[in-house]
């Protein structure tokens, strides 16, 4: 087993240096980046705090496309993934593109996604609903509580954008946020998975916060690293079909008070694990 793996990180590594082309998918969100530890700062867009927080998205972003260029990319695409968006298109990163706006077109909106990258960057992430020390813990949504499982597994964010990629056989090769994330990360995708700590819970609310300057350059080493790791990461997939529960709270203004539901589905591929929660 070990020689056939060998012999796929040997392909894996053989095929990018005959391409020439090394393509990371940046796939981003807000509540794990450098400074942010409150819910006031991303869910409501173009206040002051919001604003701010967009700069500080930016300021992380840019450190870790240059530590990807360093590092060997040959292309990168910054996905904007967080709901009210962030990019601040005059504080861009040169060497990168950048994808913004809705609607967009992918399952779970991973536009332009496809097995030609040969790493995901997932960048500024939270760990799932309920992590007690995760700083904005949540899974999709942070107002009904929303809780996901596949095939019995509690998963959150991490392993529902990790198993698209898995998907189209793209390894997760970094993730940053706080130290709950970064957890969560090695425990879904192992050790080779690069991971930057910007921040360490103490509760929902409340964090203990890094110097940007420490945690920019923390950020362009481990986007440096991460490029030499893609040989040593594996895709992400889940088995199929899929198990899919959902568990939220609906808040109907016409109910006393919130009530629990509980839906359930089957996905044939990673591709579906939301859309059959819609039926």
């Amino acid at each position: 087993m070990k020689n056939k793996v060998s012999a796929l990180l040997a392909l894996i590594v053989f095929s990018l240096q005959v391409s020439g082309q090394v393509r990371i998918y940046v796939n981003t969100d807000l509540e794990g980046i450098s400074g942010v530890f409150r819910f006031a700062q991303t869910r409501e867009k173009d206040t002051p705090l919001n604003i701010r927080a967009c700069e500080y998205f930016m300021g992380d972003v840019a450190a870790v496309v240059r530590g990807l260029r360093d590092g060997g990319a040959t292309e990168v695409v910054v996905l904007d993934g967080h709901g009210s968006q962030c990019v601040i298109p005059h504080m861009m990163e040169p060497g990168a593109k950048y994808i913004t706006g809705l609607p967009r077109y992918g399952a779970a909106n991973l536009t332009d996604l496809d097995s030609s990258y040969s790493g995901m960057v997932m960048l500024g992430f939270h760990a799932m609903k309920g992590t007690p020390d995760g700083v904005l813990n949540h899974t999709q949504s942070s107002s009904t509580e929303n809780r996901y499982w596949y095939n019995g597994v509690e998963s959150g964010e991490l392993a529902q954008s990790a198993a698209i990629a898995g998907y189209y056989n793209v390894p997760v090769i970094m993730v940053t946020g706080d130290e709950a994330t970064c957890r969560e990360a090695r425990k879904f995708f192992g050790d080779n998975c690069i991971t930057v700590a910007v921040k360490k819970g103490i509760s929902r609310e409340a964090a203990m916060l890094y110097p940007f300057d420490e945690t920019r350059k923390a950020l362009y080493e481990g986007a440096r690293q991460a490029v030499a790791a893609i040989p040593s990461c594996r895709p992400y997939k889940m088995k199929t079909p899929i198990n899919v529960k959902m568990q939220y709270l609906r808040t109907d203004p016409a109910l006393p008070e919130p009530v629990l539901e509980t839906r359930e589905g089957v996905a044939r591929t990673a591709l579906q694990i939301f859309e059959v929660l819609r039926k």
